[in-house]
């Protein structure tokens, strides 16, 4: 880790503070499985049916219907997901920004992963970019599987389970650590050498 941290430079975890739960929700739905322009492209759209407005209200958007929201980009799921992260946040589910400040991780992810559309991967995002949160550990995330494998010079990508293990080192941090493997995946990042990962396995 010493080795990637000297490669990349500092942590810069760019936080979306004033963010709320539902918008960071919102975002969040949108950009599964497309690229970060292609989702920003359809949430200007999207925020564009809610002229003079940072973000819709939760009333606005379960007025809004399936096929609007179908025809600013979203799929059908996706439509359907965005309105019931609007239900449940006019139902408590999906809580206020101030009461979310209070509640464990655990309790975020456990809360939140009953919204329609809405995973435990979701939810760590929102914790780590949103609420900065400081040790989230996504270990089912293919960007930090791939890091991982890149900085340790693995030839295959580690199990959920040996990332799992392998992050307590870094407990209460591992946010952090995340972060770094985001970057060992999208860069060109030197690898351990096999002679001194052979030292550390040993250790």
């Amino acid at each position: 880790m010493s080795r990637l941290i000297r490669s990349v430079g500092p942590c810069r975890i760019e936080l979306s503070l004033e963010r709320s739960p539902c918008e960071a929700l919102v975002s969040a739905v949108a950009h599964q499985q497309l690229t970060g322009r292609v989702a920003q492209v359809i949430l200007g759209r999207f925020f564009a049916l809610y002229p003079g407005t940072c973000f819709p209200d939760p009333q606005a958007i379960l007025d809004t219907s399936l096929e609007t929201l179908r025809s600013v980009g979203f799929s059908r799921a996706k439509a359907a997901a965005i309105q019931d992260i609007a239900a449940k946040t006019l139902a408590g589910v999906v809580p206020s920004s101030k009461r979310i400040l209070s509640m464990s991780d655990d309790e975020v992810i456990d809360q939140l992963t009953q919204v329609r559309g809405v995973g435990r991967w979701t939810v760590e995002m929102l914790l780590i970019f949103t609420l900065g949160r400081p040790d989230v550990w996504p270990v089912d995330d293919y960007g930090i599987r791939k890091g991982f494998a890149r900085a340790y010079g693995l030839k295959e990508l580690p199990k959920p389970k040996e990332l799992r293990e392998f992050g307590e080192r870094w407990r209460p941090f591992r946010s952090t650590a995340a972060w770094y493997f985001w970057r060992a995946a999208d860069e060109l990042t030197p690898v351990i050498p096999p002679r001194r990962r052979a030292q550390k396995e040993q250790s």
